[in-house]
C-alpha cells in the first residue's frame, strides 16, 4: 500500500524516478538532431547531415528506455493516470517515438544527406512535440509533485 501524499514513480533507484533521468539524454539528442539538420540546410556540409542522422538514433534508442519507464510508473500509479497532464505527455511523447521512427527509417532509404534535407520538417515536429511533452512533465512534477518525495531532507 502506498502511503505517499504525492504520486510516486515506480522504477526507481534510492528514492530517485530513473524516468527523469533518462529524459535529459532524449532532449538532447532531439535538439541536436534539429539543429544539426538546421545546421546542414544553411552550410550543406555533410558533416551536419551525418550528426542528424546519429543524433536521431540515440534519440530513438534512448526514448525506447525512458519511454519504457515512463509507461512502468503511468501503469502501476493511479494518482499518474488520473492526471490530464499525464496522458497529454504520453500521447506527444508517443507520436513524437512513432514520428522519429518513420523519420529515421526513410533518411535511411534516401541516404543521409538527402534524408536531412527532405526531413528536417520531421524533426521540427518532433522537436516541437517534445517541448510540449516536457512542459505536460514539467506540470506533473511541479504542479502535482509526481515522483517528488514527501520526506523533508
Amino acid at each position: 500500500m502506498n502511503l505517499s501524499r504525492n504520486p510516486r514513480s515506480t522504477v526507481q533507484i534510492a528514492g530517485h524516478p530513473i524516468h527523469v533521468m533518462l529524459v535529459p539524454f532524449v532532449i538532447a539528442f532531439y535538439t541536436g538532431a534539429f539543429a544539426a539538420d538546421l545546421a546542414f540546410a544553411y552550410t550543406a556540409d555533410p558533416f551536419w547531415a551525418r550528426g542528424a542522422f546519429w543524433l536521431l538514433v540515440g534519440a530513438v534508442l534512448v526514448s525506447v528506455f525512458a519511454a519504457t519507464i515512463g509507461l512502468i510508473d503511468f501503469l502501476a500509479e493511479p494518482r499518474i493516470r488520473a492526471l490530464s497532464e499525464a496522458w497529454w505527455h504520453f500521447a506527444a511523447n508517443a507520436l513524437a517515438s512513432l514520428i522519429s521512427i518513420a523519420d529515421l527509417y526513410l533518411r535511411h532509404i534516401a541516404g543521409v544527406e538527402a534524408g536531412s534535407q527532405r526531413y528536417v520538417w520531421l524533426s521540427g515536429i518532433v522537436f516541437l512535440l517534445m517541448l510540449f511533452a516536457g512542459w505536460m512533465g514539467g506540470q506533473m512534477v511541479y504542479r502535482h509533485q509526481v515522483g517528488v518525495s514527501d520526506r523533508a531532507g
